[in-house]
């Protein structure tokens, strides 16, 4: 008999809103990350307000840390309107942005695919926006819609014997319980899930819903992970994943 491969491990965390209030204080809680995950993915809302400070914190904090550092921005990176700077700031640290792209990163266990997208509101079955009506109902549901042609975008000719979803809305419904219901259809996307399903991939994470719940999966059997700091309460959780497994 074989021995089953060696797991990727996939450390990941979101919404962790750096601030210069907080400079210097996330970084010791990282020192282990080398000895205990392959790669950190962080799922958006890297900065309080969206303000290059901010982000310039957050590169200070995530950066150098010994294994490569994955992120996609989140609706607080976009505040401000300085999105593009903030994302130089994290790209001139040596931090990977993503949206509508893919990554392969090679590790001791194989190679790693993430596909990332920001992901943006549009609901889920029953609870969702439809592209009728006035033409600001019609911006808002389409950019919910390209949203998710974004992240299927970032899975094409994503090859790597395990591939993950990065995102900061979320996915899946699952994953919001504990949110009130009346906003669940701002804190995510069905047709995320749907290009999840789409791409086969191994795993999903996001962020976004504080008050939501770890453990999800979408229609297609995909277990999703919201890593909100708010809700795993820890820097980081990692993830053990190999190809058709379950983290």
């Amino acid at each position: 008999m074989s021995a089953s491969p060696d797991p990727v491990r996939i450390a990941a965390v979101g919404d962790v809103h750096m601030g210069p209030d907080i400079r210097g204080r996330y970084r010791p809680a990282l020192a282990a990350l080398p000895e205990e995950a392959d790669l950190l993915l962080v799922a958006g809302d890297l900065t309080q307000h969206g303000l290059v400070e901010e982000a310039e914190v957050f590169a200070e904090e995530f950066s150098d840390l010994g294994v490569p550092v994955i992120t996609v921005l989140g609706n607080h990176d976009y505040h401000a309107d300085l999105e593009l700077k903030i994302r130089k700031v994290l790209s001139d640290a040596g931090i990977t942005v993503l949206e509508g792209e893919g990554v392969v990163v090679p590790t001791p266990a194989g190679d790693v695919g993430v596909a990332g997208a920001k992901g943006f509101c549009l609901g889920f079955s029953g609870r969702r926006a439809s592209y009728f009506g006035e033409p600001e109902m019609k911006a808002f549901t389409g950019h919910g819609q390209h949203s998710a042609e974004l992240l299927r975008k970032a899975f094409q000719g994503l090859d790597a014997p395990v591939r993950v979803g990065l995102t900061h809305f979320s996915p899946v419904v699952d994953t919001l319980s504990g949110e009130p219901p009346e906003i669940w259809a701002f804190l995510g996307n069905y047709l995320l899930g749907d290009a999840i399903d789409e791409a086969g991939a191994d795993l999903a994470i996001h962020g976004h819903a504080h008050a939501g719940v770890e453990k999800g999966i979408t229609p297609g059997g995909v277990p999703v992970r919201n890593v909100a700091q708010p809700v795993i309460r820890t820097a980081y959780r990692v993830y053990d994943v190999v190809p058709g497994g379950t983290p």
